[in-house]
């Protein structure tokens, strides 16, 4: 069964897209601009289908901040998603919507740790366990229906987004013998374009001092959920024929390469914040906010930024100024930013967002970033005594490792990190063994 108003496919049911794609969906619908709403699949097992599906998929989002000097303080109710599909409890409904021939763009955020090869599915398995073999099967079953394919945006935080994943989908059709006939069809009827997302998205605001008497305006919505003004959405490609975004008045970019924009964000914003979250967290702050308001983690993000990372990617191009706003969009004040909420899958994201950085940082002078370095061993820490939100093989494996053979251990970083070992280990001892007033002294015997 299909809703012929459910024109767009989209993996991932938490508070970025519903703070992003599914608030432009919104946006385009009251402008007239568009007409079409989103069938939600929820990705992994423990997700908030039935939560959408209790409200109707209708929630409300706060967007506060600073814009232009002014404060901004508005609740949107967001009414673009038509249902929520849970796959492991309703497979047939998910695999169902192939047949719609009016679904023509798929929308994703699974995390950086969501597009993965397993090569351990099988092509009857109800669902798939990764996000790309679901996606694959869904393809699948549209190409033995000769309906066309779709217009591919992934919002993954990862290089080469939707050329990994039109990868994986391929690996899984040769896994599964899907035929070159569905290979072909995948490269030449699907457009894969590779995007860059940014939008500070906090979610649920259970923190906020007057959340009480938000519930009671939201008619106890339990999907409330906040996020910043600013937003930018960077798409490769030109797709506005079928998806109006900049018509829209959106802050939407079509660019031939998307790569100088993500890596402006992804080496400072996220690399920022991946940076900061684990040695925060142990030093008992709750919140981005606080951070900002403490002298030292104020200094250690600034030597970071400053002294690490922009002298790696560059002060030209706008990244000055990007990384200055930065700062500015972390103390915005109405918003409770979780650092624990950030910490979701911390491994996999200093892998992407602050792993090159050290790498080119070495590379380009030398010697290891000592910042950065401390980003490293407060992360390992923070796995070996704090509460860390991940896989459990893979805290395990840290939890029963020593320091340097969780850097040797490439199934971890994904490569051998034991180039860093000598500097990371110093912080990892100090973290370990000494009061925090001294874990980041350093800073001030670099400068």
């Amino acid at each position: 069964m299909y809703f012929e108003n459910e024109t767009v496919l989209q993996f991932g049911e938490g508070g970025f897209l519903r703070a992003f794609a599914d608030y432009f969906l919104h946006e385009m619908n009251e402008l007239g601009t568009y007409s079409g709403k989103a069938v939600v699949i929820q990705p992994i097992e423990k997700g908030r289908a039935d939560e959408l599906n209790a409200q109707n998929c209708s929630y409300h989002l706060l967007i506060r901040g600073m814009e232009n000097g002014e404060k901004v303080n508005n609740c949107i109710k967001i009414n673009s998603i038509s249902r929520a599909i849970n796959p492991y409890t309703y497979y047939n409904a998910y695999i169902e919507l192939a047949e719609n021939p009016n679904l023509r763009i798929i929308i994703s955020n699974t995390t950086e740790a969501g597009i993965e090869f397993l090569g351990v599915e099988k092509p009857d398995d109800k669902p798939p366990k990764s996000f790309p073999a679901k996606l694959t099967a869904f393809l699948y079953r549209r190409f033995t229906l000769g309906l066309p394919g779709f217009l591919v945006l992934p919002c993954e935080l990862i290089d080469e987004n939707s050329s990994l994943l039109r990868e994986y989908v391929l690996k899984y059709a040769s896994l599964w013998n899907l035929g070159d006939k569905f290979k072909r069809w995948v490269c030449k009827e699907n457009t894969f374009c590779n995007t860059l997302v940014d939008r500070i998205t906090p979610g649920f605001p259970k923190d906020d001092e007057n959340l009480a008497a938000l519930l009671e305006s939201c008619s106890s919505d339990t999907l409330l959920n906040t996020t910043e003004p600013f937003y930018l959405w960077v798409i490769e490609g030109n797709h506005e024929d079928e998806f109006p975004l900049v018509k829209s008045g959106l802050n939407v970019i079509w660019v031939d390469d998307v790569r100088p924009y993500k890596k402006r964000k992804v080496r400072i914003l996220n690399g920022a914040h991946t940076s900061l979250v684990p040695g925060a967290l142990l030093y008992g702050l709750e919140t981005v906010g606080e951070c900002m308001k403490d002298t030292t983690q104020r200094e250690y993000l600034e030597y970071c930024v400053t002294k690490e990372i922009l002298p790696v990617i560059g002060e030209e191009g706008g990244n000055r100024e990007f990384a200055d706003a930065v700062f500015e969009r972390f103390e915005n004040p109405f918003i409770r930013h979780r650092l624990q909420s950030i910490a979701l899958n911390s491994i996999s994201k200093f892998s992407v967002r602050v792993l090159p950085t050290m790498k080119e940082y070495r590379e380009k002078f030398g010697h290891s970033p000592k910042g950065l370095c401390f980003a490293l061993a407060s992360l390992i820490a923070f796995y070996k005594k704090g509460t860390p939100d991940d896989s459990p093989e893979l805290i395990e494996i840290i939890k029963n490792s020593s320091f340097r053979e969780i850097l040797s251990n490439d199934r971890i970083f994904g490569e051998d990190l034991s180039v860093f070992a000598d500097d990371a280990e110093q912080h990892y001892r100090t973290i370990m063994e000494k009061p925090k007033s001294q874990w980041y002294s350093f800073i001030e015997e670099q400068t």
